[in-house]
Parts: structure tokens; sequence; C-alpha cells
């Protein structure tokens, strides 16, 4: 994400294809509802990326989007699409309910690892083309219902669904997608 400063895609190899916007993540290259809802209408290669909890996606999410709400989950995309195909001209958006938090962390998170898969030939990228929707799936759905399946917004915090909410936080929060982890312990020494 270096170069988004500069206008430029993560590999520097090229300005970014979509219009890109200051957003609340200033390290990330933000597009707006109406850039991602043109791109329906263009020939661009693009995945988009809901980080939203499965509950949240079922309940309406962005048409041909994927969901993916954990770092394992990414990894398994980025193999994926490794194995099966050039990802070159690719453009991935992510985005969650707002893109505050969990759509901001997986895009970091890929991009991380593309730069660290890709370190011996650097600064070429796997993934060289990522954004942020800017405001998530609700201000999405706000302007573009028509582009979402089915047209409805469920909150993350909706209270049919805390259950939900509890065991997609735990399983999204392990760094090992819900299996139980070894606690290290620190041993703390009186200094007397």
């Amino acid at each position: 994400m270096e170069a988004c400063a500069l206008g430029l895609i993560g590999d520097a190899s090229s300005t970014h294809s979509l219009p890109t916007m200051s957003g609340k993540h200033t390290d990330l290259p933000t597009i707006d509802s109406s850039t991602m809802s043109s791109l329906f209408n263009s020939s661009s290669n693009f995945t988009i990326i809901d980080c939203r909890y499965p509950y949240e996606f079922q309940g309406g999410h962005i048409q041909g989007a994927i969901n993916i709400y954990t770092e394992q989950g990414i990894q398994t995309f980025m193999e994926s699409r490794l194995h099966f195909h050039s990802t070159k001209n690719d453009i991935l958006i992510f985005h969650c309910e707002f893109s505050s938090h969990r759509g901001p962390k997986l895009m970091r998170f890929l991009g991380s690892m593309d730069r660290k898969q890709n370190s011996h030939r650097y600064p070429e990228l796997n993934f060289p083309e990522i954004y942020l929707l800017d405001g998530g799936y609700k201000a999405f759905y706000q302007h573009n219902k028509v582009q979402c399946n089915p047209q409805a917004y469920l909150p993350m915090l909706h209270e049919d669904h805390s259950k939900d909410l509890r065991h997609f936080r735990v399983r999204s929060k392990s760094w090992t997608a819900g299996e139980k982890r070894t606690r290290s312990r620190r041993v703390i020494r009186s200094p007397y």
C-alpha cells in the first residue's frame, strides 16, 4: 500500500484504474459507492470481498460478492486464485458494514501476505490493485439497492443475531479461525 500516496497501485506498475477518494483509512486506496456501482457496467475483472459475518452477508450483499471474514479465509482465497488463473489484472474491492474495521483489517492482511509471498521479486505482487469501499455495505445499499441480493440490509448488531455475533467474533479474531490456541503465560516475579 506504500504506492497509494503516489496514486499508484501496490506494485507501482501503473496508476489506479478506478478513481480514488480520501477516506478514513488514508493508507488504503478507497472508492465510493458510485464507482463500485459503475463497475457492473464495465469490462473490468473485479472481485468484491465482503468481510462481514455470514449472517450479515446472507441478510443482503452486493451482487457477486464473496464472503470472507477471517485471515484463514483470505489465505485460502489467495491460494485458490493463484492456482486457477493469473491475478495480475484482477481488481479486489474489500468492505464490511461500514468499512471501518473488518474490511480494512483483512485488506491490509491480504496486502501484507502478498508482499511477503513476493519478497523475492519486489515490487511485484499477485494482487496489485485493491480498494476499500467507502462507507461499506450500508452506504452502498442506501444508494444501490438494485445491485444487492437480496435487496436488504442486516446490521451486525441486529438483536436476532446476538449469538451469531458472539460466535463469529471469536472465530474472526482467532489466527486459527476458531481452533483452540494455547496461551503463553508470563511469570511476574516480585522484585522483593
